[in-house]
Protein backbone atom coordinates (compact mmCIF):
# COMPACT_ATOMS: atom_id res chain seq x y z
CA UNK A 1 0.00 0.00 0.00
CA UNK A 2 1.43 3.55 -1.11
CA UNK A 3 0.47 6.91 0.08
CA UNK A 4 -0.43 7.64 -3.40
CA UNK A 5 -2.86 4.59 -3.72
CA UNK A 6 -4.77 6.02 -0.63
CA UNK A 7 -5.00 9.36 -2.00
CA UNK A 8 -6.64 8.24 -5.48
CA UNK A 9 -8.84 5.49 -3.46
CA UNK A 10 -10.48 8.95 -1.24
CA UNK A 11 -10.35 10.82 -4.52
CA UNK A 12 -12.83 7.51 -6.18
CA UNK A 13 -14.74 7.69 -3.15
CA UNK A 14 -15.80 11.27 -3.34
CA UNK A 15 -16.30 11.42 -6.77
CA UNK A 16 -17.91 7.63 -7.30
CA UNK A 17 -16.75 8.16 -10.90
CA UNK A 18 -13.20 7.17 -12.31
CA UNK A 19 -13.07 9.60 -15.03
CA UNK A 20 -13.75 12.63 -12.83
CA UNK A 21 -11.45 11.37 -10.37
CA UNK A 22 -8.58 11.00 -12.94
CA UNK A 23 -9.27 14.38 -14.23
CA UNK A 24 -9.09 15.44 -10.31
CA UNK A 25 -6.19 14.08 -9.44
CA UNK A 26 -4.43 15.20 -12.92
CA UNK A 27 -3.69 11.09 -13.86
CA UNK A 28 -4.77 8.93 -16.45
CA UNK A 29 -8.00 6.78 -16.29
CA UNK A 30 -5.69 3.72 -17.28
CA UNK A 31 -2.88 4.84 -14.09
CA UNK A 32 -5.92 5.03 -11.23
CA UNK A 33 -7.81 1.67 -12.32
CA UNK A 34 -4.29 0.27 -12.18
CA UNK A 35 -4.08 1.70 -8.63
CA UNK A 36 -7.27 0.59 -6.93
CA UNK A 37 -6.99 -3.01 -8.74
CA UNK A 38 -3.93 -3.20 -6.82
CA UNK A 39 -4.64 -1.93 -3.89
CA UNK A 40 -8.02 -4.31 -3.64
CA UNK A 41 -5.43 -6.95 -4.50
CA UNK A 42 -3.45 -6.52 -1.73
CA UNK A 43 -6.38 -5.64 0.57
CA UNK A 44 -8.26 -8.90 -0.54
CA UNK A 45 -11.49 -7.37 -0.59
CA UNK A 46 -13.40 -5.32 -3.45
CA UNK A 47 -13.40 -1.47 -2.44
CA UNK A 48 -15.86 -0.69 -5.20
CA UNK A 49 -18.85 -1.33 -7.12
CA UNK A 50 -20.33 -0.68 -10.28
CA UNK A 51 -23.50 1.86 -9.92
CA UNK A 52 -25.05 3.14 -13.23
CA UNK A 53 -22.19 4.97 -14.69
CA UNK A 54 -20.26 5.32 -11.94
CA UNK A 55 -18.97 3.43 -8.81
CA UNK A 56 -20.02 3.25 -5.10
CA UNK A 57 -18.42 2.40 -2.11
CA UNK A 58 -18.73 -1.57 -1.26
CA UNK A 59 -19.25 -2.31 2.87
CA UNK A 60 -15.51 -3.02 2.83
CA UNK A 61 -14.73 0.24 1.03
CA UNK A 62 -16.74 2.41 3.87
CA UNK A 63 -14.61 0.66 6.42
CA UNK A 64 -11.60 1.29 4.63
CA UNK A 65 -12.45 5.20 3.86
CA UNK A 66 -12.62 5.82 7.52
CA UNK A 67 -9.17 4.76 8.06
CA UNK A 68 -7.90 6.43 5.05
CA UNK A 69 -9.33 9.72 5.95
CA UNK A 70 -8.30 9.56 9.45
CA UNK A 71 -4.19 8.44 7.40
CA UNK A 72 -4.28 11.41 5.68
CA UNK A 73 -5.72 13.66 8.03
CA UNK A 74 -2.47 12.85 10.27
CA UNK A 75 -0.37 13.35 7.00
CA UNK A 76 -1.77 16.83 6.63
CA UNK A 77 -1.25 17.39 10.57
CA UNK A 78 2.46 16.23 10.06
CA UNK A 79 3.05 18.24 7.11
CA UNK A 80 1.77 21.26 8.97
CA UNK A 81 3.76 20.98 11.80
CA UNK A 82 7.24 20.31 9.74
CA UNK A 83 6.47 23.46 7.63
CA UNK A 84 5.87 25.03 10.97
CA UNK A 85 9.40 23.63 12.20
CA UNK A 86 11.42 24.72 9.14
CA UNK A 87 9.89 28.35 9.12
CA UNK A 88 9.26 30.12 12.57
CA UNK A 89 8.57 27.20 15.22
CA UNK A 90 10.23 24.87 16.46
CA UNK A 91 11.35 23.35 19.86
CA UNK A 92 15.06 24.53 21.07
CA UNK A 93 16.25 22.30 23.87
CA UNK A 94 18.95 23.71 25.84
CA UNK A 95 21.46 22.19 28.18
CA UNK A 96 23.10 24.99 30.51
CA UNK A 97 25.19 25.12 33.94
CA UNK A 98 23.63 25.49 37.55
CA UNK A 99 24.21 29.34 37.53
CA UNK A 100 22.87 30.43 34.01
CA UNK A 101 19.26 29.46 35.59
CA UNK A 102 19.17 32.38 38.20
CA UNK A 103 18.77 35.35 35.64
CA UNK A 104 20.89 35.24 32.46
CA UNK A 105 18.81 32.48 30.48
CA UNK A 106 15.52 33.09 31.36
CA UNK A 107 16.71 36.72 30.68
CA UNK A 108 18.42 35.73 27.24
CA UNK A 109 15.16 33.65 25.75
CA UNK A 110 12.71 36.24 26.98
CA UNK A 111 14.46 38.42 24.69
CA UNK A 112 14.82 36.09 22.02
CA UNK A 113 11.06 35.11 22.65
CA UNK A 114 9.90 38.84 22.45
CA UNK A 115 11.49 38.85 18.45
CA UNK A 116 8.34 38.56 16.19
CA UNK A 117 9.66 35.68 13.97
CA UNK A 118 10.57 33.62 17.35
CA UNK A 119 6.75 34.30 18.69
CA UNK A 120 6.12 30.14 18.12
CA UNK A 121 9.20 28.63 19.14
CA UNK A 122 8.81 26.62 22.68
CA UNK A 123 12.07 25.71 24.52
CA UNK A 124 12.89 22.72 27.16
CA UNK A 125 16.12 23.13 29.22
CA UNK A 126 18.39 20.69 31.30
CA UNK A 127 20.98 21.84 34.05
CA UNK A 128 24.18 19.87 34.72
CA UNK A 129 27.87 20.05 34.49
CA UNK A 130 29.59 21.32 31.05
CA UNK A 131 31.07 17.58 30.42
CA UNK A 132 27.49 15.83 30.74
CA UNK A 133 26.01 18.69 28.90
CA UNK A 134 28.58 17.59 25.98
CA UNK A 135 27.53 14.07 26.32
CA UNK A 136 23.56 15.25 25.65
CA UNK A 137 24.79 17.60 22.42
CA UNK A 138 26.31 14.61 21.13
CA UNK A 139 23.41 12.05 21.70
CA UNK A 140 21.19 14.39 19.78
CA UNK A 141 19.48 15.29 23.10
CA UNK A 142 19.64 18.90 23.01
CA UNK A 143 20.78 21.17 20.54
CA UNK A 144 23.04 24.10 22.30
CA UNK A 145 24.99 23.86 25.76
CA UNK A 146 26.01 26.62 27.77
CA UNK A 147 28.64 25.67 30.11
CA UNK A 148 32.68 25.84 30.26
CA UNK A 149 35.23 25.73 27.58
CA UNK A 150 37.13 21.94 26.67
CA UNK A 151 40.10 21.64 24.50
CA UNK A 152 40.63 18.65 22.15
CA UNK A 153 36.22 18.72 21.47
CA UNK A 154 37.03 19.10 17.28
CA UNK A 155 33.44 18.43 17.14
CA UNK A 156 31.91 21.13 18.87
CA UNK A 157 31.94 25.08 18.49
CA UNK A 158 32.28 27.04 21.57
CA UNK A 159 31.50 30.66 21.28
CA UNK A 160 32.21 33.18 24.05
CA UNK A 161 28.47 34.47 25.80
CA UNK A 162 29.37 35.64 29.43
CA UNK A 163 32.37 36.66 31.09
CA UNK A 164 32.40 37.30 35.06
CA UNK A 165 35.08 37.60 37.54
CA UNK A 166 36.14 35.29 39.96
CA UNK A 167 35.34 36.33 43.81
CA UNK A 168 36.49 35.40 47.16
CA UNK A 169 33.34 34.66 49.40
CA UNK A 170 33.37 34.68 53.39
CA UNK A 171 30.13 34.68 55.46
CA UNK A 172 29.21 37.73 57.86
CA UNK A 173 30.47 35.60 61.08
CA UNK A 174 33.91 36.00 59.47
CA UNK A 175 37.09 38.26 60.54
CA UNK A 176 36.67 40.29 57.01
CA UNK A 177 34.47 43.50 55.77
CA UNK A 178 32.43 43.06 52.94
CA UNK A 179 34.03 44.29 49.63
CA UNK A 180 37.35 44.08 50.99
CA UNK A 181 39.99 42.62 48.65
CA UNK A 182 41.68 39.26 49.89
CA UNK A 183 44.98 38.06 48.70
CA UNK A 184 44.11 33.91 46.97
CA UNK A 185 46.58 32.95 49.77
CA UNK A 186 43.51 33.18 52.60
CA UNK A 187 42.37 29.36 50.73
CA UNK A 188 44.81 28.15 52.80
CA UNK A 189 44.20 29.59 55.69
CA UNK A 190 40.63 28.59 56.14
CA UNK A 191 38.26 25.75 55.92
CA UNK A 192 37.13 26.12 51.49
CA UNK A 193 34.29 25.54 50.32
CA UNK A 194 34.80 23.68 46.41
CA UNK A 195 33.41 22.08 43.87
CA UNK A 196 32.26 18.60 42.45
CA UNK A 197 35.57 16.91 41.02
CA UNK A 198 33.23 16.75 37.68
CA UNK A 199 32.11 20.05 37.28
CA UNK A 200 34.00 21.96 34.91
CA UNK A 201 34.72 24.44 37.65
CA UNK A 202 35.66 21.86 40.59
CA UNK A 203 38.52 20.76 37.39
CA UNK A 204 39.72 24.54 36.94
CA UNK A 205 40.06 25.49 39.95
CA UNK A 206 42.18 22.32 41.28
CA UNK A 207 44.60 23.22 38.18
CA UNK A 208 44.59 26.97 39.57
CA UNK A 209 45.53 25.55 42.79
CA UNK A 210 48.36 23.76 41.30
CA UNK A 211 49.66 26.64 39.03
CA UNK A 212 49.43 28.94 42.11
CA UNK A 213 50.95 26.21 44.52
CA UNK A 214 47.90 26.33 47.08
CA UNK A 215 46.87 23.66 49.29
CA UNK A 216 43.75 24.42 50.41
CA UNK A 217 41.59 22.55 52.91
CA UNK A 218 38.55 21.66 50.93
CA UNK A 219 36.47 20.56 53.67
CA UNK A 220 33.22 19.50 51.05
CA UNK A 221 32.55 19.53 47.48
CA UNK A 222 29.07 21.07 46.09
CA UNK A 223 27.28 20.70 42.46
CA UNK A 224 26.99 24.27 42.23
CA UNK A 225 27.40 28.04 43.12
CA UNK A 226 24.32 27.71 45.55
CA UNK A 227 25.21 24.92 47.57
CA UNK A 228 28.61 26.87 47.80
CA UNK A 229 27.28 29.79 49.02
CA UNK A 230 24.61 28.41 51.51
CA UNK A 231 27.61 26.65 53.21
CA UNK A 232 29.75 29.78 53.71
CA UNK A 233 26.59 31.56 54.74
CA UNK A 234 26.86 29.12 57.80
CA UNK A 235 30.03 29.92 57.94
CA UNK A 236 31.72 26.47 57.00
CA UNK A 237 34.66 27.95 55.00
CA UNK A 238 35.27 30.14 52.58
CA UNK A 239 34.97 29.78 48.81
CA UNK A 240 35.75 30.68 45.40
CA UNK A 241 33.39 31.35 43.13
CA UNK A 242 32.25 33.15 39.56
CA UNK A 243 30.42 36.71 40.60
CA UNK A 244 27.08 35.31 39.48
CA UNK A 245 23.77 37.22 40.26
CA UNK A 246 22.69 35.09 42.77
CA UNK A 247 25.95 36.85 44.97
CA UNK A 248 24.49 39.88 45.24
CA UNK A 249 21.06 39.03 46.85
CA UNK A 250 22.92 37.05 49.10
CA UNK A 251 23.98 37.42 53.18
CA UNK A 252 27.27 36.66 52.53
CA UNK A 253 30.62 39.04 51.80
CA UNK A 254 32.12 39.48 48.64
CA UNK A 255 36.03 40.07 48.28
CA UNK A 256 38.00 40.76 44.90
CA UNK A 257 41.15 38.86 44.62
CA UNK A 258 43.83 41.27 45.27
CA UNK A 259 47.09 41.49 43.27
CA UNK A 260 45.57 39.15 41.44
CA UNK A 261 42.18 39.00 38.56
CA UNK A 262 41.01 36.10 37.43
CA UNK A 263 37.71 35.61 35.58
CA UNK A 264 35.15 32.46 34.60
CA UNK A 265 34.12 32.45 30.60
CA UNK A 266 31.06 30.90 30.27
CA UNK A 267 30.60 29.11 26.14
CA UNK A 268 27.88 28.31 24.09
CA UNK A 269 28.75 25.42 22.25
CA UNK A 270 26.58 22.80 19.85
CA UNK A 271 27.44 20.06 17.31
CA UNK A 272 30.06 21.56 14.27
CA UNK A 273 28.00 18.74 11.50
CA UNK A 274 24.46 17.97 12.83
CA UNK A 275 21.21 19.44 11.75
CA UNK A 276 19.53 22.05 13.32
CA UNK A 277 16.29 23.30 12.80
CA UNK A 278 16.21 26.85 11.38
CA UNK A 279 14.51 28.16 15.24
CA UNK A 280 17.75 26.77 16.51
CA UNK A 281 20.41 28.48 14.44
CA UNK A 282 18.35 32.00 14.78
CA UNK A 283 18.77 31.45 19.03
CA UNK A 284 22.57 30.44 17.82
CA UNK A 285 22.53 34.02 15.99
CA UNK A 286 20.68 35.98 18.86
CA UNK A 287 23.09 34.89 21.48
CA UNK A 288 26.04 35.91 19.38
CA UNK A 289 24.32 39.56 18.45
CA UNK A 290 23.35 39.67 21.97
CA UNK A 291 26.47 38.85 23.67
CA UNK A 292 27.74 41.47 25.94
CA UNK A 293 24.00 42.94 25.94
CA UNK A 294 22.09 42.34 28.83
Amino acid sequence: MTFNQLVYFKAVAEFENFHRAAEHLFVSQPSLSRAIAALEKEMGVSLFEKKGRGVCLTKAGRVFLAYTERILNECDIATRKMKELTQRGGRIDVGMVFPLADRYMPHKVRKFLDRKENVNVNFSFVQNHTPELIKRIRSGEIDIGFGGYVEGENDLEFYPVLNQEIVLITSKEASFINGEPLPIKILEKNPVIGYENESWMGINTKNLYNKLKIIPEIIMECPDEHSIMAFVSENFGVALIPRIDALDESKINIHPIKDMKLSHQTFMFWEHDRYRLPAVNRFIEYMKESEGVS
